[in-house]
């Protein structure tokens, strides 16, 4: 099982910024990724739906003998996460419970700031975790629906996504903020234009790097870690537009992509009776 492949899945490219700092973290495991092209965006649909699409895509992947499952799609993780650990037996990782873990001794009295699609947001869930591990710090918790597609079109780092960080955040100047958590895995791409509007005094959590070591200690503790030297062997999957993801990927990756194959998750999907 040592050589068998790290799983991820996500609605469609923001994922990638999670397997990318899983490659920085964990630089000789193999990979597969797999992006929900054809059902983008979660972060509008119902719970139901969400749960439905996350099933089916823990089960393709494990069709192809994945050693552990990483949810890297916070909305996934908002209203799934539960649900697929009672119906898959191998380890499973998301984004939420690793960010949250993060910032034990990292923030003082100020606020935590969640920002997130949504249905990420509705869901309650970082709200709840952060309110347990941190009774003490106000939580304030911002829908953002422009950052995604803001993203997607390459606005990134212009004017635009200033004008989109300030829209959102700017009513909450005054308040004394120690840390940001960027509850979507497009968010990241978005780190010049919020510390820009934040300023360089407030942390912003990459969920995506928290859940990489979390991967690589649950790795190491079950003794399944990658020692081979060779290089490791990256394959990408979509249900939907595989040439479309491989540009639009490649900007989330940071780096050039190998083929990308199109998939029919109706071949794979058995246990839940689709």
């Amino acid at each position: 099982m040592n050589n068998a492949c790290i799983g991820i899945f996500d609605s469609g490219f923001g994922g990638l910024t999670v397997m990318r700092a899983v490659i920085e973290t964990l630089p000789k495991e193999n990979l597969i990724y797999f992006g929900d092209t054809a059902r983008l965006p979660y972060g509008e649909k119902s719970a139901e739906a969400i749960q439905k699409f996350s099933l089916e895509n823990a089960e393709f992947l494990q069709s192809l003998g994945i050693k552990i499952l990483v949810v890297a799609c916070n909305t996934a993780c908002s209203v799934a996460m539960d649900l697929l650990k009672q119906t898959f037996s191998i380890p499973i990782i998301g984004t939420i419970d690793p960010a949250v873990e993060y910032l034990k001794g990292k923030i003082k009295d100020g606020a935590i700031v969640v920002l997130g699609t949504r249905r990420t947001i509705q869901s309650g869930v970082y709200q709840q975790k952060l309110k347990e591990q941190f009774p003490k710090n106000e939580t304030i918790a911002i829908v953002c629906p422009l950052f995604v597609p803001l993203v997607e079109e390459g606005f990134s780092e212009h004017k635009l996504a200033e004008l989109a960080a300030w829209e959102y955040l700017h009513p909450f100047q005054d308040k004394k903020i120690d840390a940001v958590l960027l509850a979507c895995t497009h968010y990241p791409l978005l780190h010049v234009a919020l510390q820009k509007m934040l300023g360089e005094g407030i942390l912003l959590v990459d969920p995506g790097i928290a859940c990489a070591n979390s991967i690589y200690n649950l790795l190491h503790d079950a003794a399944l870690l990658n020692n081979n030297v060779g290089k490791p062997d990256y394959k990408f999957y979509v249900s939907d537009d595989p040439h479309k993801f491989r540009k639009i990927g490649q900007v989330f990756l940071q780096s050039p992509m190998a083929d990308v194959e199109l998939i029919s998750l109706s071949d794979y999907t058995h246990l839940c009776g689709h």
